[in-house]
């Protein structure tokens, strides 16, 4: 055990899709490693349910400020709380990007490129889907030609996701099973050992009980463990204390009311888009290029429900069944970038409350809608956003409960995203009543808050270099998707977990350089 008076090699800062890929590459290569976290280390099959109640623990529950147009809603949208982070309920879907995806700015003349090439991630997604045991279909229908096929083969395709067949195939639309991060059979991992497949039971969010869905606390963290990291759970990082060099020297957190430090020779930043430009506004570093909080994206999330005749149930399965990326880049668009197309599945609750909401039902009309939940089914999209002046985090001048000021999040969408939710609208709307549905309604959503350290070449514009290290403080690094330039128009938790292996690999490679 390390205690905090050993100089680590490393601190990593948080333990979900961007710490603990990196955490476990570390520890690998033999380095002394201690990984902090601000949640628990739950233990699925005593702490997870199938009960929407039971998995408000897994979320990021402390209070964030919301402002703008759009203002978004954080808790269960945004990230998580616990050894695994988001990934704890997260749905599991994970796409790749395309290599256009990395070139907005070069392809549309606004937004941000990347500093890397498509080809700089390609081998590590390759990596991570066969490390995590990634089902889906081979060949895959879009993107570049692959080296190797997914891991295992398609998980079964619930009720949402036949009735997305359906529809897309009266118009034309081609569709896929997904690529979801869950076992389709059991598999056996390295440093892990064998994991279960996946029990159906729909309740992805809610945290995996059996192990089925690839989280991290059951796949890079057990093998980060294996090697010799040390993960320390409820450990809430204040500080971060520099030399007389201009290092960081110490990393200062609380556990169980009390303040400790640990003292290290390298930082990595990994806790969110959210607390991770939070952390360097309260320590006032890292910031010489004024980006940090800045350039903050979520991505259009629009929903349409409906229902149908059919039995659906709408818990059954994984929740994201069915893809089609046709709409990628849709011909004579009036927006940048792209979006995809999934079916979704949904618990009840997050249904009804939803439903609620969107619809403005409410008493007898609210109870009479909510007695169709068995034959309801979504589809929706995940789409670009650009980075605009006007969406931004910063401090607020309110406290919470560690004295520590909240962190204000502004956000609206710009035309590019209202002009995307128009033309994806008009389209779902075609392919649910191709499949059938009746008293369709919509549920305007952003999911995934992204971009708010850059990474560039330019110190001026950016925050980390392409490597992930810090401009301003040498040993440095970020992982997480606050380091995206873009958004990409899939979802990002393939992407974080790639890059943030890269980052270590780079990393290691330059200790190796000085050595």
């Amino acid at each position: 055990m390390t205690t905090t008076h050993d100089i680590v090699d490393a601190v990593v800062i948080g333990t979900g899709a961007g710490g603990a890929p990196l955490l476990a590459r570390l520890a690998r290569a033999g380095l002394r490693v201690v990984a902090l976290e601000a949640g628990r280390h739950w233990n699925p099959k005593l702490d997870f349910a199938t009960d929407e109640r039971a998995q408000d623990k897994l979320f990021w529950n402390d209070e964030r400020l919301s402002a703008g147009q759009d203002a978004l809603a954080f808790g269960n949208n945004n990230s998580g709380t616990g050894v695994g982070g988001s990934t704890l309920h997260y749905t599991a879907y994970t796409p790749r990007a395309q290599p256009d995806d990395l070139r907005i700015r070069t392809e549309f003349g606004v937004g941000e490129d990347w500093p890397i090439e498509f080809d700089d991630l390609a081998s590590y997604y390759e990596e991570v889907e066969q490390f995590l045991g990634v089902s889906g279909p081979s060949p895959y229908p879009w993107g570049p030609a692959r080296n190797r096929g997914y891991a295992l083969g398609p998980l079964p395709v619930n009720g949402a996701g036949q009735l997305m067949e359906r529809g897309c195939r009266t118009l034309g639309i081609r569709t896929s099973p997904a690529a979801n991060a869950a076992l389709s059979a059991g598999y056996y991992q390295e440093g892990v050992g064998h994991r279960p497949g996946c029990t159906n039971r729909g309740f992805c969010q809610a945290g995996c009980t059996v192990g089925a869905k690839a989280s991290m606390d059951v796949t890079y963290i057990p093998l980060a463990i294996h090697y010799g990291a040390e993960v320390r759970p409820e450990c809430f990082v204040t500080q971060l204390v520099r030399n007389a060099s201009g290092r960081i020297s110490e990393v200062v957190y609380i556990r169980n009311g009390q303040e400790e430090r640990q003292r290290c020779h390298n930082v990595f930043l990994c806790a969110g888009a959210i607390e991770t430009p939070r952390l360097l506004l309260l320590n006032g570093i890292g910031n010489s290029s004024g980006q940090v909080g800045r350039n903050l994206m979520a991505h259009t999330a629009l929903q349409l429900w409906g229902e149908f005749d059919e039995d659906i149930r709408p818990y059954k399965g994984i929740p994201g069944a069915i893809i089609s990326e046709d709409t990628h880049r849709p011909t004579n668009a009036d927006f940048v970038g792209g979006y995809l197309l999934q079916s979704i599945g949904v618990m009840p609750l997050t249904y009804l409350s939803q439903m609620a909401r969107g619809r403005g039902l409410w008493g007898p009309a609210l109870k009479q809608a909510a007695s169709a939940y068995n034959h309801v089914a979504g589809i929706n999209i995940l789409g670009d956003c650009l980075p605009y002046e006007h969406n931004y985090l910063e401090l607020s001048d309110e406290t919470d409960s560690r004295g520590l000021p909240k962190p204000r999040i502004f956000f609206s969408n710009g035309e590019s995203e209202e002009r995307m939710t128009a033309h994806a609208d008009q389209l779902m709307r075609q392919i649910w009543d191709a499949a059938g549905a009746r008293n369709v309604w919509t549920f305007p959503r952003n999911a995934h808050i992204i971009g708010t350290c850059r990474m560039g070449n330019n110190p001026d514009t950016a925050v980390v270099n392409a490597d992930g290290r810090s401009f301003d403080i040498p040993n440095l690094y970020i992982s997480d998707n606050s380091t995206f330039p873009s958004a990409l128009s899939v979802n990002p938790a393939l992407t974080i977990m790639s890059l943030a292996l890269r980052t270590a690999d780079k990393f290691l490679t330059s200790q190796r350089g000085t050595a």
